[in-house]
């Protein structure tokens, strides 16, 4: 190499390649050791001086089998078996409980010696007893099992097939044997790393800019070349959950499109996640293999008035309507759930409006929980982002506006509207979204204007709600390429270190 380029080599050269250059002769253990380095350092001015061709770096991944915690203490003491056998050969023929308590064996011990020694012939369980059969050539040799003990650690593709069965064997039983991956760096010196190895390199060439260096600055000082092509290592820094990240995102749209936020606990009384919202106590979604209850307490109602206007819809209906024609139950309300929605807020929070402020938008955007069993599209926990405008001049066209409007701001541009019956809104709608890769429509959530059932006791006359309480996570889904629901909560490391930022 021209003496030229090889000086542009040395002069891009790092502080830690410079520091293992002169023991490149040697194995990476030893230039851990004698640079002064930590490993981590060290691999990575191995990588730093591969990208320059100094050096050709090579990593593996291989199977290690290695000693468990029970393994060594047996590697002294001898395997379960082994003493079995050296108690039947001065007591032959003995009672099976006589065996196990003279050879001082756990009983998950003796049980384990004694299949291992029957697996092999070695010994005969017949009324009770135990006789010997192994032969004396046998007692002496040692078994494949403790011969592998012996060999340990040791790369598992450097057993022959009779050890591989060994391995079986004593993978069965507990803390014996274990196996591990282990990373083997290695690395061989190119012909330019050959020139290189051994050598003190020196510098005094510039690594930084600091207040100090700007306030001595001389003209003759020279900056380190820098290699701008050069792969670096991954940087992970601390950020937000990604889930978290797109709640955000959403509550801020539904702010900028002036709606208020509500909030409120995760457990309620079945009157605000079910009868304010004129679900009929005999509805199936009030069954526990749908919801779930918290069992040995009551929940408290709100005044009677408005437990009384519920109840009297219920059960007559309000504005013309004939109700559900049943007897309702206040004891059947005041039982505790984890809200099945978050439009249990929406009640609440209409029952405290103030009509003569008029008209009023409110979100929210939170945990709900259901009895369903998880699959790739459901789980048990979900979140749900509600929306209520109260309006006197609300309509329907109102309500679809706003909904592609905060579809449109989360990137769905595919959306459609699919007539649906709930029953607390009267018209209803189902949003669905079209998947591109599953190649269907999947439903995010329903849709439609209170009923005068739910408006009616709440305000004591009769003003248009349009609602919503579309499903969020499986907004997630689609935007991060998620096909599974369960990947949402799974806290896999690697995920969480490379998948996108939440950027629409």
């Amino acid at each position: 190499m021209p003496d030229k380029e090889l000086q542009e080599i040395i002069e891009s050269l790092s502080p830690i390649e410079r520091k293992i250059i002169p023991y490149l002769n040697q194995k990476v253990p030893e230039i851990i050791k004698n640079s002064g380095l930590d490993s981590t350092s060290v691999i990575r001015a191995l990588q730093f001086l591969s990208n320059k061709e100094i050096i050709v770096f090579t990593k593996q991944t291989k199977e290690l089998v290695e000693l468990g915690t029970n393994g060594i203490y047996y590697k002294k003491t001898h395997l379960p078996e082994r003493k079995l056998l050296s108690f039947l050969e001065s007591n032959n023929h003995s009672k099976i409980e006589e065996a196990e308590s003279s050879s001082k064996l756990s009983d998950n011990e003796f049980k384990a010696a004694l299949g291992a020694l029957k697996s092999k012939a070695f010994i005969e369980l017949k009324n009770g007893k135990i006789s010997l059969k192994a032969s004396k050539e046998e007692l002496i040799k040692k078994t494949i099992e403790e011969q592998l003990l012996e060999i340990l650690p040791i790369e598992q593709n450097k057993l022959n097939a009779e050890q591989l069965l060994a391995l079986q064997s004593l993978q069965k039983r507990k803390d014996i044997i274990k196996t591990t991956k282990k990373t083997i760096i290695d690395f061989e010196l190119t012909p330019l790393g050959e020139q290189l190895a051994g050598k003190e390199i020196s510098s005094n060439l510039i690594e930084e800019v600091t207040p100090e260096l700007i306030k001595s600055w001389k003209t003759n000082k020279k900056f380190r070349r820098y290699d701008i092509q050069t792969k670096a290592p991954a940087i992970y820094p601390g950020k937000k959950h990604f889930v978290s990240q797109a709640i955000e995102y959403a509550k801020k749209i539904w702010l900028e499109m002036g709606f208020k936020e509500m909030d409120s606990t995760l457990a309620q009384v079945s009157f605000w996640n079910f009868d304010a919202l004129f679900t009929p106590q005999d509805h199936p979604v009030r069954e526990m293999h749908d919801t779930f209850f918290i069992s040995g307490i009551k929940g408290s109602l709100p005044q009677k008035p408005l437990v009384e206007k519920v109840k009297q819809a219920h059960e007559k209906g309000v504005s013309g309507s004939k109700g559900w024609q049943y007897s309702w139950s206040r004891e059947e309300a005041q039982s505790v759930v984890l809200r099945t929605h978050t439009t249990s807020l929406s009640a609440k929070t209409l029952s405290n409006l103030n009509l003569s402020e008029l008209p009023e938008k409110f979100f929210a955007l939170g945990k709900c929980f259901r009895n369903e069993t998880v699959d790739w599209s459901h789980g048990f926990e979900f979140n749900q982002t509600e929306g209520i405008v109260v309006d006197k001049e609300a309509n329907f066209s109102h309500l679809l506006g706003y909904l592609k409007e905060f579809f449109s701001k989360m990137g769905f541009e595919k959306i459609k509207f699919v007539p649906a019956y709930f029953p607390y809104t009267e018209p209803s709608v189902e949003i669905h979204f079209f998947h591109p890769e599953k190649k269907l429509w999947l439903e995010l959530g329903g849709a439609g204007i209170f009923r005068p059932e739910v408006v009616v006791p709440l305000f004591g006359e009769y003003i248009p709600v349009l609602a919503w309480g579309p499903g969020f996570d499986r907004i997630l889904m689609d935007y991060y390429k998620i096909k599974d629901l369960r990947e949402l909560y799974q806290n896999d490391l690697t995920q969480l270190r490379n998948i996108r930022e939440w950027i629409k």
